[in-house]
């Protein structure tokens, strides 16, 4: 059962439970229907950039005083102090700022931080993650609950809800199925590459194609030979900082890739993490760039 917890307030794991942990408490994510609507929602750090992203959509950004480095859209939230990436935060950094609420997504951390904001005496949220339509929607709900906007947070989901349906039925009818093989990286000519139940997986499929990946969950290092039988007609990437020439030439010239479908028509799709990989309210733009990318390789290759 998912526990919420807020500081100074109810909630909390029972004495059996927590005494059933062997390090320091960690927080479950909340359901909408757990969560309580902030005592004071006046300033809030919000971590996690599709969080972020909905609090702007939910018409509220003027509650944030602070949010985490993935939070870089819409441009004006730059603007908003940075308390750094939100799997490496600081206690101090966060609560430096004197939030009266704190929005995370499940996965900040690390451990050691998140159970001194959990003690902190500012109501804190931790909202699950999801790779689907109804993850984004969940996390629409949570948090309009968490910011006693309810109405505004049924209308907004609503709107993405709509909007990620049609994105979805059209990538089915324009994609083809392709065979994609998402990298998330590829140091030392070791394929890092996205199993099943991760972000990768989830946009993949509701951009209408196939993760070429099968057989396990996470991201995880690929041999030359599990490349090989994946058989990708797709690499996807998030867009690094290098020019794309030497991106591609990087990717091409492992031996492994060179001679697969993807690897003979190089093949290769970059997109920005955060806009690829956040679902959130961008999801369903995502997934229509996403789809109609893998059209036109389709196209060209064919």
């Amino acid at each position: 059962m998912q526990v919420f917890r807020k500081p100074a307030r109810a909630m909390r794991l029972n004495a059996i439970a927590a005494a059933c942990l062997l390090s320091s408490a960690l927080l479950a994510p909340a359901s909408a229907d757990e969560v309580e609507t902030f005592r004071d929602s006046s300033r809030i750090v919000s971590v996690g950039g599709a969080l972020t992203e909905i609090v702007y959509g939910l018409g509220e950004e003027g509650r944030l005083v602070a949010r985490d480095t993935t939070s870089t859209y819409p441009e004006s939230v730059r603007e908003i102090q940075d308390v750094g990436y939100m799997r490496a935060l600081s206690p101090e950094g966060v609560l430096s700022v004197n939030p009266t609420a704190i929005i995370a997504a499940e996965g900040s951390g690390p451990e050691t931080t998140m159970s001194v904001l959990e003690k902190a005496d500012v109501d804190m949220v931790v909202v699950p993650e999801g790779y689907s339509r109804e993850g984004i929607l969940r996390k629409i709900r949570v948090i309009g609950t968490a910011l006693g906007v309810e109405e505004k947070a049924q209308t907004l989901a609503a709107k993405v809800d709509s909007d990620l349906r049609a994105a979805e039925k059209a990538a089915r009818e324009q994609t083809g199925e392709k065979r994609v093989l998402f990298i998330l990286s590829m140091q030392g000519g070791r394929v890092l590459a996205a199993g099943g139940h991760t972000a990768a997986d989830g946009i993949i499929q509701m951009a209408g194609a196939i993760n070429a990946v099968e057989g396990y969950s996470g991201y995880k290092q690929m041999t030359d030979e599990a490349i090989a039988e994946a058989a990708p007609d797709v690499i996807l990437m998030m867009k690094r900082g290098e020019g794309p020439e030497r991106g591609e030439d990087q990717v091409f010239a492992h031996p492994a890739i060179s001679g697969t479908p993807a690897g003979r028509n190089r093949a290769l799709i970059t997109m920005d993490g955060s806009y690829l990989l956040g679902f959130g309210p961008r999801t369903a733009s995502a997934i229509r760039d996403l789809s109609a990318r893998l059209h036109d390789v389709k196209a060209a290759t064919d």
